[in-house]
C-alpha cells in the first residue's frame, strides 16, 4: 500500500489511532492535514548533534505553520571523533545503515507523508538522505552546522589538531603542557568538526544534489541563522507535499554528478565517494568509479580547506558559502543547473535569486587558477585493489611513493607501530581485516595517520588499507581496498618486504609480486575467523558488500 497518513487517520476503523493521537494534543483539525515526520539524529554523543532536538523544535515550527502537522522522532548517531581509535570505531558506518533503516521503519510504520531530516556527526547526514531516497517521499535535508574552530596563539584549531598533537607528543615534539592547551582550546562549541572533514563535504553535498535549501550548509551551529534555516526546511517540505516533488525526482544522474563535482572542487573527505554510490543506490541511479574518475579529471579542486588547505567552514561561509561555490562552478559550466531542488526551482534559478556576494578572498580560488587543475577525490586500480581504491590528494604534494610494505593485521597493531617509532621513512603501511566484512564496519584510521603526521612522517611514508580514512585525514594515504583482506583480496597476501608502488596520475596501485608467488600465497591463504559471531556487527558482516560499491547492505550481497 502507498505510504499516506490517511490509512492511518481516516475512517471508523481508525478511531483507536486518533485516540492516541489525541492523547498528544492533536486535534481532528491536525488529523486532517498531511503528516511530516521530523527526525533528527540528536543525542549527547557528540558536539555535532547535542543541538539537533532544539533544532528539531524549529523545523516543527516550520512544518505546523505551512499547513501541516509534524511528528518528530529521533535516530541515532555515533561520535566518530568519540570512537576513534579502538572497537567503537567499528560501529560508525554501521550506523548509516542503522539510521536509513530506522528513519525508513518509523515512516512506514506511521505512515509519514513527508520528511525533514536534521543530522549532524558524519554517518548521520548521508543515512538520512538514503532514507529519503529509499522511501521516495518529499523530503527537506538540513545539517546541524559547524563548530567554530579554536584559537591558540593565533592560529585556527580543529579536532584533527589534537590527534596530531597526539603524536608530536608521543615523538617528543611538544610538551604534556601544549598537548593539554590544545586539547582545552580546539573544540569551543557545539557543531560538527570545522574543517572540510565528512560532515561538511556531505552537507555541501547536500546542497549541490539539491535536497537542501540553498545556503544551509555553512552558517554554525550555534549561528542565530541556523534555527531560521531548520524553520525555512520545515516550511519547505510543507510546500513539498503541494508540487509533490520527491527525491527521486531530485536525485537523478545529472545530480550525482553535480555532486562530484562539488566533493572535488571542495577537496572534500574520500568518505563522500562511498556515501554517493550508498545514495545512488537507493535513488536507483547507476553510479560506478568510472564516473567519479570521468567527473573528477574535468573538475578543477578551488577550495583551500582544512585539512589538505588552510581555511574551516566558518570561513568559507563568511564569503557566502557553498552558494558562492556552485556560482563560481555554474559560471563556467561546471555544473549542470536544470537540476531540480527541493525549492521546486532549479540550482541555475537558485543561484540567480540569491543575492551571492564577491568578496575579496583567498578561500575559494578563480577556475582559471585552482590549486589543482583536476579534482583531488581520486580512484585508484592495480594489482593491489582490482575493485578499487580511493586517496585524497588535497594537500599531497608527492604524486608517486614506492616503498616497502610493513603489515598490520588490526589497526591497534599499527598505532602502537607509530607510537613506539617503528614506523621509517620509506614505508608503505598496510593495514588489513579492517574492511566492511573484516572489521565488520570499515573502520577509519585518523588516530594512525594523524600520529604520523604528527611525528613528521606524513610526507615519508604512505598508507594502503581496507578501512577508511577520516575526513580529517592528509597525507598519502590510500583506502577502501577492494576485494578486502576478508574475502581474499590481494591485500590479504602481501607479506611484509613487499614493494608497492602507488601513483596519483597514472590512478594505478601496484603490489611487485610474481602472479605465480602470488598464486602460491593465495592456496596458503586461510580466512580468519569473525570478530563478532553476533549482535549488531555480525549481521552487518553478512550482509554488507564491497566498498567499491559504497559498502551498502543487501538481502544478497
Amino acid at each position: 500500500m502507498e505510504i499516506s497518513s490517511k490509512n492511518v487517520v481516516d475512517g471508523t476503523a481508525r478511531s483507536p489511532h486518533r485516540a492516541m493521537y489525541k492523547a498528544m494534543g492533536l486535534d481532528d483539525n491536525d488529523l486532517s492535514k498531511q503528516f511530516i515526520g521530523v527526525c533528527h539524529t540528536g543525542n549527547e554523543a557528540t558536539p555535532c548533534n547535542i543541538l539537533l532536538p532544539k533544532l528539531a523544535e524549529e523545523a516543527k515550527r516550520g512544518v505546523a505553520e505551512n499547513g501541516a502537522t509534524p511528528r518528530i522522532f529521533s535516530t541515532i548517531a555515533v561520535s566518530d571523533g568519540i570512537a576513534m581509535g579502538h572497537e567503537g570505531m567499528k560501529s560508525s558506518l554501521i550506523s548509516r545503515e542503522v539510521i536509513a533503516d530506522s528513519i525508513e521503519l518509523m515512516v512506514r510504520a506511521h505512515q509519514y507523508d513527508g520528511i525533514v531530516g536534521i543530522a549532524g556527526c558524519d554517518k548521520s547526514l548521508p543515512g538520512t538522505m538514503m532514507a529519503m531516497a529509499r522511501l521516495n517521499l518529499p523530503s527537506v535535508f538540513v545539517y546541524g552546522g559547524t563548530i567554530m574552530p579554536g584559537i591558540l596563539d593565533g592560529k585556527e584549531l580543529t579536532v584533527v589538531d589534537v590527534y596530531e598533537a597526539v603524536g608530536a607528543y608521543d615523538s617528543g615534539q611538544i610538551s604534556l603542557e601544549m598537548l593539554k592547551n590544545i586539547e582545552n582550546t580546539a573544540c569551543p562549541s557545539s557543531g560538527s568538526c570545522g574543517g572540510m572533514f565528512t560532515a561538511n563535504t556531505m552537507a555541501s553535498i547536500s546542497e549541490a544534489i539539491g535536497l537542501a535549501l540553498p545556503g544551509s550548509a555553512s552558517p554554525p551551529a550555534e549561528d542565530d541563522r541556523r534555527g531560521k534555516m531548520v524553520y525555512d526546511t520545515g516550511a519547505a517540505c510543507a510546500k513539498l507535499l503541494e508540487l509533490n516533488i520527491k527525491p527521486r525526482d531530485i536525485m537523478t544522474y545529472e545530480a550525482f554528478e553535480n555532486s562530484i563535482v562539488m566533493l572535488n572542487a571542495i577537496g572534500g573527505s574520500t568518505n563522500g565517494i562511498l556515501h554517493l554510490l550508498a545514495m545512488a543506490n537507493e535513488a536507483r541511479i547507476k553510479l560506478t568509479y568510472d564516473d567519479f574518475e570521468k567527473i573528477r579529471k574535468k573538475t578543477p579542486h578551488i577550495a583551500d580547506m582544512k585539512p589538505g588547505g588552510s581555511y574551516v567552514m566558518n570561513s568559507l561561509d563568511k564569503i557566502g558559502g557553498i552558494p558562492f561555490v556552485l556560482k563560481k562552478l555554474a559560471a563556467k559550466g561546471l555544473i549542470n543547473g536544470n537540476c531540480i531542488t527541493v525549492t521546486g526551482k532549479t540550482i541555475q534559478e537558485n543561484i540567480d535569486a540569491m543575492n551571492i556576494p564577491e568578496p575579496e578572498q583567498s578561500i575559494i580560488r578563480p577556475i582559471e587558477n585552482p590549486l589543482h587543475s583536476v579534482g583531488t577525490a581520486v580512484v585508484l586500480r592495480g594489482s593491489l585493489a582490482p575493485e578499487g581504491a580511493v586517496i585524497k590528494t588535497a594537500g599531497v604534494e608527492m604524486a608517486k611513493f614506492t616503498g616497502k610494505a610493513k603489515v598490520y593485521d588490526r589497526e591497534e597493531y599499527a598505532f602502537d607501530a607509530v607510537a613506539k617509532g617503528d614506523v621509517e621513512e620509506g614505508d608503505v603501511l598496510v593495514i588489513r581485516y579492517e574492511g566492511p566484512k573484516g572489521g565488520p564496519g570499515m573502520r577509519e584510521m585518523l588516530a594512525t595517520t594523524a600520529a604520523l603526521v604528527g611525528q613528521g612522517l606524513g610526507k615519508k611514508v604512505a598508507m594502503v588499507t581496507d578501512g577508511r580514512f577520516s575526513g580529517g585525514t592528509r597525507g598519502f594515504m590510500v583506502g577502501h581496498v577492494a576485494p578486502e583482506a576478508y574475502v581474499g583480496g590481494p591485500i590479504a597476501l602481501v607479506r611484509n618486504g613487499d614493494e608497492i608502488t602507488i601513483d596519483t596520475e597514472t590512478t594505478i596501485i601496484d603490489l611487485h609480486v610474481s602472479e605465480e608467488e602470488m598464486v602460491k600465497r593465495k592456496e596458503a591463504w586461510r580466512k580468519p575467523a569473525p570478530n563478532y559471531t553476533s549482535g549488531a556487527l555480525a549481521k552487518y558482516a553478512t550482509l554488507v558488500g564491497s566498498a567499491a560499491q559504497g559498502a551498502i547492505t543487501s538481502a544478497n550481497p
